[in-house]
């Protein structure tokens, strides 16, 4: 596959790669939350149709909240395109270690699509043992336009759950950091403990003293 430079923004090479190979239905797929200190890690799948154009769609990093919010609701808005959105509980997390729990919520992203797809093109590293035929882009938010919309629908439900928990557990600053260990967040921890929706497998919550605060 052809290198390009970032500036040059997500395009259709790869889902057109893939469908010159063969596959038909073709999604791009990628997470968010895999390093925030609370909440569920978020995936989505999405299956853009052919000379499909989103003026603005690009990765969610490069994006503010206002227009992720944006081209969120076009996305969902459009029947064109098909989209799942799944994720991995805290509990998962926990259990079975962040990796895999982001592979899992990638899974049922996946396989929660209206059709099978016959080619994943997976944001990042490869993922092994992937239940549908995939392949992984390096920085693929930033260079598949398909991975690039995923990366906005789990980018911005994940904003929404953590808003949510937020109003629950104000304390913590929830809608402002969205789980991460920013100062406020850890100062929070050291003073009212955690909750149940903190990933108790990440070393600084682990290290925590004080006991389940809610």
């Amino acid at each position: 596959m052809t290198m390009r430079t970032p500036s040059t923004g997500p395009d259709m090479q790869a889902e057109e790669q893939a469908r010159a190979e063969g596959c038909t239905t073709v999604a791009g797929i990628d997470e968010a939350g895999r390093g925030p200190l609370a909440g569920p890690v978020v995936a989505a799948a999405v299956v853009l149709p052919q000379g499909f154009s989103l003026p603005g769609l690009n990765d969610s990093k490069q994006l503010s909240a206002k227009k992720r919010e944006t081209l969120y609701a076009a996305l969902m808005a459009d029947d064109t395109v098909q989209k799942c959105v799944a994720q991995a509980s805290v509990e998962e997390i926990d259990r079975l270690n962040i990796l895999r729990a982001t592979h899992l919520a990638m899974a049922r992203a996946a396989q929660g699509l209206p059709v099978l797809p016959d080619m994943c093109i997976i944001d990042g590293l490869a993922v092994p043992n992937f239940p549908l035929p995939s392949r992984n882009m390096v920085k693929g938010d930033a260079r598949c336009l398909s991975i690039a919309a995923a990366s906005i629908l789990a980018k911005v439900t994940r904003d929404r759950l953590m808003q949510e928990l937020d109003r629950e557990f104000p304390v913590y600053g929830f809608a402002r950091n969205s789980g991460y260990g920013t100062r406020e967040h850890m100062e929070a921890i050291h003073t009212h403990g955690i909750t149940v929706h903190h990933r108790r497998s990440f070393a600084p919550v682990a290290q925590m003293e004080l006991p389940l605060g809610f």
